[in-house]
């Protein structure tokens, strides 16, 4: 079936569905809120130690760099592979655990279990976006915005099929982390390839352009179905079995768009796999002819922002480390509220945090599917640099933590959705932003590193800064442990990190101001096209 596919148009668009489906069992990392009580209860864990725990699964992502080592020389089936099997051995252990077929393990090997379990999502996400960044060069923020908006629905997903079949238990939540992604992965392993094409002509770009349209519309109404399902209360066995089906539809409809491919287009000379390399302005006429002489100080010459650039030649530039920064700014303090949302909803009076939890997933998805659409059209409209949206959105984050600084009634709904819609946008902007200032040739490995922000985030905002203050304000309980209810248990947390988000608010539009040339060439690339393309209309 894969060699089949990958001769014909259909093939690239197969692919990026069983990349969606990766990326829709890819969120695994930011479902710890669903299961942390139950941990906490059964270890008799103080709040520092619990949230030493979720640092440990976000330390997994660390160990990405590995795979983006590998993504240069492995195939993509082989990533996907080693992912699905790193899950089913880490959260695998973690149900055992919760489920009590075994004794609770001893904290250390806890930790190496949710680090695994951390790390396995970072093999199935470097296989799923260096493969389709490369599939589709000149569409990299709708790409982005679609496969990050799946991972944004993947939380919503999971916990919305455990509440509506299983009542929320922890234990089968983890079994359901443990067992659906590596089925998913291994499906997906007979479908995603790299099938690079030569550049399109207008009219076959504006096809794409419809299909991504497609993708966002079908993305959209996931969205607003998981929506739907969570705002409506509590449902009845009969309903909750009408929503899976109906769930499962819906994640198979984009099907719909290779199947129309194949059917549509005949198979050309076009369609065949052809091995190439993609830079970011790929559609600048090269002018110019270099001797021998000339091509040796090219390459003694650090590249240009918006070319491509070594791992070593990068992390020289002052850009990366305004970007590396401005994104720990945003991701950071985002993966705080995700991994202590248990708490903070207990702390303000929710018993059950399953809602704010599929909030701050369904409202991620908006962020990120609107983020990768308004960001690609201002850069063909405008030459809006891509960073201003992250800029926005720090403002936007820090709005949401004064309003659930002041605890007021519906405060934690308003900031989970906040919250959610700019970390969504973060994750979404950041990755065609690095590959557009840095370029695609090492993509893998420069996505792993920028991902080093999770891990580096959780330790400082969740690890250390939640965890010491949530614990200076709790009282402890009989058996181990501590709790704290009131609004004073995190207030003092989500102050600092509404500083953090101006912060990162200032490098996002220093980044912006510094790149503006880039983001000018692209868009006389794209206007270039476009101009093009009507002239060929009128002949």
């Amino acid at each position: 079936m894969g060699p089949f596919f990958s001769l014909s148009g259909a093939g690239k668009w197969l692919g990026l569905v069983a990349a969606i489906w990766v990326q829709a069992i890819c969120g695994n990392n930011y479902t710890f809120a669903n299961y942390s009580d139950a941990l906490k209860s059964l270890m008799s864990l103080t709040q520092l130690q619990l949230n030493n725990l979720s640092v440990a699964k976000d330390v997994g992502k660390a160990f990405g760099l590995v795979a983006g080592f590998a993504s240069d020389c492995l195939p993509t089936s082989v990533l996907l592979i080693i992912g699905s099997v790193e899950g089913l051995i880490g959260y695998g252990a973690q149900w055992l655990v919760v489920s009590r077929r075994i004794h609770p393990l001893t904290y250390w090997q806890m930790c190496v279990f949710l680090c695994m379990g951390g790390n396995s999502t970072t093999w199935m996400n470097t296989a799923v976006l260096v493969t389709c960044m490369r599939n589709f060069p000149k569409n990299r923020g709708p790409v982005s915005g679609i496969l990050k908006g799946y991972v944004g629905l993947s939380t919503a997903i999971f916990t919305d099929i455990c509440t509506a079949l299983f009542s929320s238990d922890p234990s089968t939540f983890l079994f359901i982390l443990a067992v659906v992604p590596a089925i998913v992965c291994l499906t997906a392993t007979f479908f995603l390839h790299e099938i690079p094409t030569p550049t399109k002509n207008p009219t076959e770009l504006r096809q794409e352009t419809l299909y991504f349209h497609v993708f966002n519309g079908i993305a959209i109404i996931l969205a607003v179905y998981l929506l739907a399902f969570d705002i409506t209360g509590n449902h009845g066995r009969v309903l909750s079995l009408a929503f899976t089906v109906g769930l499962l539809v819906l994640l198979a409809t984009p099907l719909s768009v290779p199947l129309y491919s194949f059917i549509s287009k005949p198979l050309s000379d076009s369609d065949i796999e052809r091995p190439m390399k993609v830079s970011l302005l790929a559609d600048q006429p090269k002018t110019t002819t270099t001797t021998g002489v000339e091509l040796q100080y090219l390459e003694r010459k650090r590249p240009s922002i918006g070319e491509d650039h070594t791992i070593v030649e990068m992390i020289r530039t002052f850009d990366f480390w305004v970007l590396f920064v401005s994104f720990l700014c945003g991701v950071g303090t985002g993966m705080c509220v995700m991994n202590n949302m248990g708490q903070m909803g207990i702390a303000l009076g929710y018993l059950d945090v399953s809602i704010f939890i599929s909030l701050t997933s369904i409202w991620g998805f908006f962020g990120r599917i609107a983020s990768g659409l308004i960001s690609e059209y201002y850069i063909w409209k405008f030459g809006t640099p891509r960073p201003l949206w992250n800029a926005a959105s720090q403002v936007l984050m820090a709005i949401g933590y004064i309003a659930m600084a002041l605890a007021l009634p519906g405060s934690l709904y308003i900031g989970s959705i906040l919250v959610g819609i700019c970390y969504g946008v973060r994750l979404t902007i950041t990755v065609p932003v690095a590959s557009e200032l840095f370029g695609l040739k090492y993509y893998g490995l420069l996505y792993n590193i920028l991902i080093l922000n999770l891990p580096l985030g959780s330790f400082l905002f969740s690890g250390l800064l939640a965890g010491y203050l949530y614990d200076a304000q709790a009282t402890a309980v009989d058996g181990g442990g501590n709790t704290c209810v009131g609004a004073q248990c995190y207030c003092l947390v989500f102050v600092i990190m509404a500083l953090t988000c101006v912060v990162g608010l200032g490098l996002d539009v220093l980044l912006a101001v510094r790149t503006r040339n880039v983001y000018v060439r692209i868009h006389e690339s794209k206007r270039a096209i476009a101009v093009s393309d009507r002239s060929s209309a009128k002949c």
